[in-house]
């Protein structure tokens, strides 16, 4: 089941859950934790500039030899390195290090005020060029797209953005579909801090999953992407095993109402401004 897929505005597909690799950075660890994804269906494998690996996943992609034409391959452009020219160079050095001639989805990893416009071009360039199947954002609010669309020539086909229990970012999500944009959500499970929350814990126990697998089916019957993470094979083939159950509308709008507008991360329009974030 982990074979579902989006259809992007693009006409590019892109599967509906995916694998994400930040805070991984010792090889032997990376080696198997994208090892043990890949045998339980993930293809989707996400990375950023940021995360300080890209060199490490290519070295995995490689040494578990996984098929490039079906591996789904996202990397992020790091805030130091916006700017036209600046995203260029640094992107060429991300393929050099990821071992690929080209990436599946590109991101903007955040929103800055500086180069805005110019790092979309560059953007819009790289997807022209076919190294960027498709091109997207992350951590870009309704602003933030709508500032984009009064000069780009392509608009983003995934926003990733924050979305947990915690956080679910209704409106969001709703603005983004009705852009033609999907939504994908990082830190889909708000790095662990929602597992023991009561009302998580009851759905768990009802429809006999875990709380991690109720919170991803949320996240699926939303209809929204999702890139849980984790290096623990346990929790790999866990996290993967969501497409036996559904929860029923009484228990979606449960979780609906554990929004609390708590962030993991920094506000984005605070990192637009400042022009820079630390990393998480």
């Amino acid at each position: 089941m982990l074979e579902q897929k989006f259809k992007l505005a693009d006409g590019n597909t892109m599967p509906v859950q995916g694998f994400g690799l930040y805070k991984v950075t010792e090889q032997a660890e990376l080696d198997r934790a994208i090892q043990a994804a890949w045998e339980n269906g993930y293809r989707l494998f996400d990375t950023a500039q940021m995360y300080g690996n890209e060199a490490m996943v290519g070295a995995a992609i490689s040494q578990n030899q996984l098929q490039r034409t079906e591996l789904f391959l996202t990397t992020k452009i790091a805030e130091a390195n916006q700017g036209y020219d600046q995203t260029l160079r640094s992107f060429e050095q991300s393929l050099r290090d990821l071992q690929v001639d080209y990436v599946d989805l590109l991101l903007v990893h955040w929103p800055l005020h500086t180069h805005f416009f110019e790092t979309w071009q560059a953007f819009e360039r790289l997807k022209e060029e076919g190294l960027a199947r498709s091109i997207g954002v992350s951590n870009y609010s309704m602003t933030h797209l709508q500032y984009l669309a009064t000069k780009a020539n392509m608009m983003p086909v995934v926003d990733q953005i924050e979305v947990h229990p915690l956080l679910n970012q209704a409106d969001m999500i709703n603005f983004n579909r009705e852009q033609g944009i999907v939504t994908q959500a990082w830190a889909p499970l708000g790095r662990g801090r929602n597992l023991d929350h009561p009302v998580l814990q009851l759905i768990a126990q009802a429809v006999g999953k875990t709380t991690a697998q109720v919170i991803l089916r949320w996240h699926l019957q939303n209809g929204i992407s999702m890139i849980p993470k984790s290096v623990n094979p346990a929790r790999i083939k866990e996290n993967a095993s969501i497409y036996d159950f559904e929860l029923t509308t009484a228990q979606m709008e449960q979780i609906n109402e554990l929004n609390s507008f708590i962030r993991i991360s920094q506000e984005p329009e605070l990192v637009y401004e400042r022009g820079a974030q630390y990393p998480h």
